[in-house]
């Protein structure tokens, strides 16, 4: 049996030293086969998901920048589009309006000059009527003091006939 008296910690026995030595291999060798691969490979294994992921990350970081610069390019692109068609919007509607201004004159033009020659027929047919009542009145006139004055006399009324054809040809 052991005696206790000869036992001591700090001068341990050979045999006890090569046992403990044996079992502590042993023991290493168990760990390391069923405790250390395992730990190690899931530490490998979470390893590569985390490099997977970042680098996952930093590729939906870069898209999302060409994406924002595509986006403010579009943006851009859009308010260019939204000037180019207000300036042909004004520039038509100032060709519209201008056109209707031109269209306005004319027509204005068109109205003065019809009113004009409406009104210079107008103001010679009152005119020809005016010498046409007038005439009528000096026949009349004229006709009632040469019949007074030329009762009975022949020649006179010739010559007054005459006459009256002479105004009617005018």
């Amino acid at each position: 049996m052991i005696n206790l008296a000869d036992f001591s910690v700090i001068r341990p026995d050979p045999g006890l030293l090569i046992w403990t030595s044996i079992i502590f291999l042993l023991f290493w060798v168990l760990i390391g086969k069923f405790a250390f691969k395992p730990i190690a490979n899931a530490l490998r294994t979470r390893e590569d998901s985390i490099r997977d992921a970042l680098a996952s990350a930093d590729n939906a970081r870069s898209e999302m920048e060409n994406l924002q610069s595509k986006n403010e390019e579009l943006i851009d692109m859009a308010r260019e589009e939204r000037s180019k068609i207000l300036k042909e919007a004004k520039d038509t509607k100032d060709q519209i309006v201008n056109e209707a201004k031109v269209k306005a004159k004319e027509e204005a033009a068109l109205v003065i000059t019809n009113a004009m020659n409406e009104i210079e027929a107008q103001k010679k047919s009152a005119i020809e009527e005016v010498k046409n009542s007038v005439g009528d009145i000096a026949l009349e006139i004229a006709e009632k003091v040469i019949q007074k004055e030329l009762k009975g006399d022949k020649e006179n009324e010739k010559f007054v006939q005459t006459l009256i054809d002479e105004i009617e040809l005018s």
